[in-house]
């Protein structure tokens, strides 16, 4: 493991946001293990019904720890958000976000941090998918549905070079984080997903950060299988708002001509056919083969377009940071 960039970030305020709701047999354990060099370690109890706030306030003495509470739950999205506004007023120029199951490595911290330090990056997420070997310690059920999310989470976010798209270890600039629109983000278990759509819309640079998939005795809050429906819509909304804000508000390209002649095609050609196969049902006869080519030249002009489209996309990734680089 490579050792904390200190002389990288010298002189910067690196903040540690960790959102605790049943957590309480690990955040003291997370906490210990929290390099030296973070400045602020904002602990926010989102209502959570083990107390882990106070058992960290009784039993926790490193003056870095500021323990926040909700007085309601507001999920792990509303409780990230609390502690990031709380890590912003006390002048973090960089954001790391753990979470207080012990399944992520405090030790990997300096990994998440250096890219964006040296301006390669404005947020930076963990990715359990690089090692095979350690895929093969995850549930396969949890393999499965991460797979899926992953790739709904690349066609609504428009970052295509990114899994893992759920992993809550993260790390944003500052610069980055006051533009969000914080009020506008899903506070509940879509939390990550919709932050990097937001991200996509400011044109935020993020990459992957490997990392080792850890499980013990800790027990996750997050059940894919309930979370998949809402996922699915949540996730083609977003890609409808994104193409629409990419694509047409913003800008009119070749690739915005592309979507639209391919789809209008590919409606047409399908239309066309759909008509002429309920008539060949109805009447018995054979549909000639000039009629079948009128319905399917559409189709595949079209598709050919929707392909053209979606090679533009994406090759479109944000590659140019937009945080203030100070150093």
């Amino acid at each position: 493991m490579n050792s904390y960039p200190s002389d990288l970030a010298a002189g910067m305020h690196i903040a540690v946001v960790i959102p605790c709701y049943r957590v309480r047999d690990h955040i003291l354990d997370v906490l210990a293990a929290i390099p030296a060099p973070v400045s602020a370690i904002h602990v926010v109890d989102d209502a959570c019904p083990e107390n882990t706030g106070h058992h960290v306030q009784a039993h926790c003495d490193d003056p870095r720890v500021r323990v926040h509470s909700n007085p309601h739950n507001l999920g792990v999205g509303g409780a990230v958000l609390r502690g990031y506004s709380e890590a912003l007023a006390g002048g973090a120029h960089i954001v790391v976000k753990i979470d207080g199951d012990g399944q992520m490595d405090p030790a990997l911290l300096s990994a998440f941090i250096a890219p964006i330090v040296c301006g390669d990056a404005d947020y930076t997420k963990g990715n359990r998918f690089y090692d095979l070997t350690n895929i093969r310690r995850m549930p396969k059920l949890r393999i499965f549905g991460n797979a899926v999310l992953s790739f709904m989470a690349k066609l609504s976010t428009g970052y295509w070079d990114i899994f893992d798209p759920t992993n809550g270890y993260t790390a944003i600039h500052a610069d980055v984080l006051r533009r969000l629109p914080v009020a506008r983000i899903s506070q509940r278990y879509f939390f990550e997903s919709d932050l990097l759509f937001r991200l996509n819309l400011l044109r935020a640079v993020v990459i992957d950060i490997p990392m080792d998939a850890r499980y013990g005795n800790e027990t996750s809050n997050l059940r894919i299988s309930r979370v998949m429906g809402d996922f699915f819509f949540k996730h083609m909304r977003n890609g409808f708002k994104r193409i629409f804000y990419n694509y047409f508000l913003r800008d009119l390209s070749v690739a915005s001509l592309e979507l639209v002649a391919g789809a209008i095609m590919m409606l047409a050609g399908a239309g066309y056919g759909a008509y002429h196969w309920m008539l060949s049902i109805q009447s018995g006869q054979v549909t000639s083969a000039g009629t079948v080519m009128l319905a399917a030249l559409p189709l595949i002009v079209g598709l050919q377009l929707l392909l053209g489209f979606l090679s533009h996309d994406i090759a479109s990734v944000p590659r140019r940071r937009i945080h203030r680089c100070r150093h």
